[in-house]
């Protein structure tokens, strides 16, 4: 699953764990973007301090583990590089077992998918999951046939950027985010700093 993750919160963390619920998923590897291709404005907080609430966030669920694949790699991030990068370390780990990929983002994303890098080759190494809103659906599914699924989860109106606009009004945020990803965010005065 990735995503920007700035910050993480319960949205994220219920959409992964209802897919694994939902799709029979071993594992759900939670991957910050480095430098997301896509968004005009950089991430608020740095890198190392996203992966570090990540990492606090994955321990919710025992499916749940974060990588740095993203955040490592020099350069835009690119799914089509997340996923190579994924398999071959899976790969070079454990060369016996296959395992049959997911790629779970927002379906709004989805509506994009086919000016993303390579999007052809991305569904050749993954399935493709968008989460939603019930009653929500694709714009435009111009998506491969077969290679992608859609999820509703029941809404949670969570959002990074609501959390960063209250945590910079000085309001409270633990319904919305695990209580080890707000105490990480107070102790590193995180988006406190003002509109973001």
């Amino acid at each position: 699953m990735g995503g920007t993750f700035d910050p993480i919160h319960n949205g994220h963390l219920v959409a992964a764990a209802e897919v694994a619920d939902r799709l029979d998923l071993d594992r759900v590897i939670l991957c910050p973007a480095g430098q997301p291709w896509h968004r005009a404005a950089p991430p608020v907080a740095g890198v190392h301090d996203r992966f570090a609430m990540t990492e606090l966030a994955a321990r919710a669920d025992p499916r749940f583990t974060a990588s740095r694949v993203d955040i490592d790699r020099v350069g835009p991030t690119f799914t089509i590089d997340t996923l190579r990068d994924l398999r071959a370390g899976f790969a070079a780990h454990d060369p016996e077992t296959s395992a049959e990929w997911y790629f779970i983002t927002g379906a709004d994303a989805l509506d994009q998918f086919m000016t993303w890098k390579h999007p052809l080759e991305i569904v050749e190494l993954a399935h493709l999951v968008g989460v939603t809103r019930p009653g929500h659906g694709l714009r435009n599914p111009d998506l491969p046939d077969g290679r992608w699924t859609l999820v509703e989860i029941p809404a949670l109106d969570i959002s990074s950027t609501r959390i960063r606009e209250l945590l910079a009004n000085g309001d409270p945020v633990d319904a919305l985010v695990p209580a080890a990803v707000a105490q990480y965010m107070e102790r590193h005065d995180l988006y406190r700093g003002g509109p973001s």
